[in-house]
């Protein structure tokens, strides 16, 4: 990895050096965000700390804010190229545009990749017409997006109107994002290329019942992008270890509460346990509730770090790390 991150005294990720490729951290909180709303309407007594702090903040300095989880790579093919390519598209993908895609100037969308079909993955998927050129004809090319079987599924009985293209006689054109559907396969013995990056599919348990995707993807710096998992199948747990196909650059992993276990996500024992076991060059951590405060965890983190020799970090949103792909 080009960039070496770096913690600050409070525990703030940093970034030292520049690259051409760059991952965006557009949203790395759980399914209802941070704060949370109940913490707002009806506080506790104390309130709680982090919920009203994280609006206090502008979103620049407000790590304590998380939108949904999403990540967003900034591809450098070379030439001055530059490939937008999306992991989720959430309840929170507008919110995101107006945050992030301003603040990292942040063109367009290229190519969408969906981990699975749950809300906070999926339920952005209108607004991404915000993000293509205008049409009142939707005369546009189509954004190309990966999902599985599963999911494709799923979104045709939620977004009828942006799978199913073909007009009724008499019925009227409407603005709708524009989405060109590619099945992949829940197997990383089968890759696939986004606007010309190769992704290999990491299948994880979200809960006994439920298979999520991961991506590992990146040739020079080996990132591993996994944001619901509650058990790592062998096989793919294999294809991401040190032990295994070889150590990783970066992994990006689930985290959702401070203390216990959750049946659907890893929760932060389990978390560090899994990082100890894969044993990445570095790790950062997302999809978490209001339990974490970014600043006060990351300093539990940095001397968790020292511990185990394995950078551990919360990721926030807006995070801009510069990586070599």
């Amino acid at each position: 990895m080009d960039a070496s991150i770096n913690v600050t005294q409070n525990g703030t990720v940093v970034e030292e050096e520049e690259s051409s490729s760059a991952l965006i951290f557009l949203g790395t909180g759980c399914s209802s965000a941070v704060p949370n709303a109940m913490c707002l309407i009806k506080p506790s007594d104390p309130p709680c700390h982090v919920c009203f702090q994280s609006l206090s903040l502008a979103p620049e300095l407000n790590p304590n804010y998380r939108c949904n989880t999403s990540l967003l790579i900034d591809y450098y093919q070379g030439d001055d190229k530059h490939n937008y390519i999306l992991i989720d598209v959430g309840k929170t993908f507008r919110e995101q545009v107006l945050r992030w895609f301003t603040f990292h100037k942040i063109p367009q969308v290229d190519a969408i990749i969906l981990t699975h079909e749950h809300a906070d993955a999926v339920l952005g998927l209108d607004d991404i017409r915000a993000v293509q050129p205008f049409s009142p004809i939707n005369d546009i090319d189509p954004t190309s997006i990966y999902l599985t079987q599963y999911a494709m599924d799923s979104i045709s009985m939620k977004f009828p109107y942006l799978v199913h293209k073909k007009l009724k006689e008499g019925q009227e054109v409407r603005r709708v994002a524009q989405l060109d559907w590619k099945i992949i396969e829940e197997d990383f013995a089968k890759p696939f290329f986004a606007s010309g990056l190769k992704f290999v599919p990491l299948p994880v348990m979200h809960g006994e019942d439920y298979i999520c995707l991961g991506f590992l993807f990146g040739e020079k710096c080996r990132v591993a992008y996994i944001s619901d998992v509650s058990r790592f199948p062998s096989t793919t747990e294999y294809v991401i270890s040190k032990n295994g196909t070889g150590q990783l650059d970066l992994l990006i992993l689930d985290t959702l509460y401070k203390n216990g276990s959750h049946n659907t996500h890893f929760c932060f024992p389990q978390t560090l346990e899994a990082v100890k076991r894969l044993c990445p060059k570095r790790a950062l951590l997302i999809g978490m509730t209001h339990e974490f405060d970014h600043h006060k965890d990351n300093e539990f983190l940095m001397e968790w770090s020292e511990r185990e020799g394995i950078p551990v970090q919360l990721a926030h949103d807006g995070l801009r790390i510069p990586v070599d792909l």
